[in-house]
């Protein structure tokens, strides 16, 4: 059985020109870019799920994480939310790679320091107005600069709200002291109520929609109309003037009973540099489905949107807002658009290189046959030319021991059949060689 295996095996090396050493280096290159292909298929694989990180739990940030989490899960993906003080410890973590691995944050514009220390992160752009509420008990007052002096609420450290809270402060005067207390939640409510607060900052990031609510419909607490909003606008480049529609809240009580000015940043989809994008596609498309409708401060269809602050666009994101999904992911289900994709990013560069490279390795060493015999034939050449030549005896004698060297290492050859034809002519013009040689020593 082995001896007609082994015959069969020749005959077919033969038929196809092919040696042992041929063989098996075509077998080796084939199996080392078809694993090559194979691994890049498993590595290319999407993540089934992805870490999140919102705001405290309850708040709006907390809430649409969860909406994220509800529609990724369609997809297959599982969404594990992760719960923090605000935007700016949330930009902390996933820049710093702490022990939970962050994939996707969700942070207020404006949290950023300079742009060079954020190389690694990507933003998916914004994907919702975020106002900054002011509420202050007496009197009513369009402007911050009425509340020197007086106890004013702002957000918990590692808020995008207590830092944007803070520069509003001091462009109308007011700097950091004992008047500036940390409070945030719930107790914003009972603090103002209280009289404990003169006034307090509350946004999204960190509050929750039930305390707004509370605030607006508390006698005697009011919400800041922001008259001065352009200039806010101009002089803090990453707010927006917003408006909270009369009625709006409550058409029956008329809340609010006047149109109110405010002013915000937007919120970002902030994602790591080598977020798949597979994911960043899903992720997209989520957020097209949970803020492309109309809001109290957005229109329909103008979020998400590709903006970029300080964090660079991610190439993904620019390519889903100026196309859309990718072809496969429009028409087929996720999970079947992955493997499609990845079988063609993988296999389909693998055939390319594969075809050309297993054809060229018998032209290799067809290459390497050639040089071989063409090596001792240009060694016949210049001993033919020398010998021809020369006329001292010594040096002919020389040259004739030279010249049987050839011929010994030519015997001693072993070529394939395919250069059957240049091996016999090789030995052809060494006997023809012979024979000059014989007769000018003869003569």
């Amino acid at each position: 059985m082995n001896k007609t295996y082994r015959k069969s095996l020749n005959t077919l090396m033969e038929y196809f020109d092919l040696g042992p050493t041929v063989a098996f280096t075509i077998i080796l290159v084939s199996t080392s870019i078809i694993l090559s292909g194979i691994f890049f298929f498993v590595k290319s694989a999407p993540p089934k799920q992805l870490n999140f990180i919102s705001g405290p739990e309850g708040s709006i940030f907390h809430g649409i994480a969860q909406k994220y989490q509800k529609a990724l899960e369609k997809n297959g993906i599982k969404v594990n939310i992760i719960t923090s003080t605000g935007s700016i410890e949330n930009l902390k973590r996933i820049y710093e790679k702490d022990q939970t691995k962050i994939d996707l944050a969700l942070v207020q514009s404006g949290s950023e320091e300079e742009a060079k220390k954020y190389r690694r992160l990507v933003t998916l752009g914004g994907i919702s107005h975020q106002p900054l509420f002011f509420f202050y008990r007496g009197k009513e007052s369009e402007r911050l600069a009425d509340m020197k002096n007086k106890i004013i609420g702002i957000g918990a450290e590692g808020t995008g709200a207590r830092k944007l809270s803070l520069k509003l402060l001091k462009l109308n005067g007011i700097e950091e002291g004992p008047h500036l207390q940390t409070i945030e939640g719930e107790s914003v409510v009972s603090a103002l109520l209280d009289k404990k607060l003169d006034g307090a900052f509350l946004m999204g990031e960190d509050a929750s929609i039930n305390v707004l609510k509370k605030l607006l419909h508390a006698e005697d607490i009011h919400l800041m109309n922001f008259r001065n909003a352009d200039a806010y606008v101009r002089k803090v480049d990453i707010l927006h003037k917003l408006t909270l529609p009369e009625g709006v809240l409550n058409f029956e009580k008329n809340i609010p009973s006047q149109n109110i000015t405010l002013v915000g940043p937007m919120v970002e989809l902030i994602a790591t540099k080598n977020l798949h994008p597979a994911l960043s596609d899903a992720v997209l498309d989520a957020a097209t489905e949970i803020h492309g409708t109309a809001g109290i401060f957005k229109k329909r269809g103008e979020f998400p949107q590709g903006t970029e602050t300080k964090i660079r666009l991610s190439d993904d994101a620019e390519r889903f807002y100026r196309s859309g999904k990718s072809f496969l992911y429009r028409y087929l289900p996720f999970w079947l658009a992955s493997l499609v994709n990845r079988m063609l990013v993988s296999f389909l560069p693998m055939l390319i290189i594969l075809i050309p490279a297993v054809r060229s390795v018998p032209a290799v060493f067809r290459w390497i046959g050639q040089m071989r015999i063409r090596r001792r034939y240009r060694a016949l050449l210049r001993l033919e030319a020398k010998y021809m030549h020369e006329k001292d005896p010594e040096k002919l004698k020389d040259l004739f021991e030279q010249f049987e060297k050839i011929e010994r290492d030519v015997q001693q050859m072993r070529v394939k059949a395919i250069f059957a034809d240049q091996f016999y002519s090789l030995r052809a013009h060494i006997d023809y060689v012979r024979r000059l040689m014989a007769s000018k020593m003869a003569g």
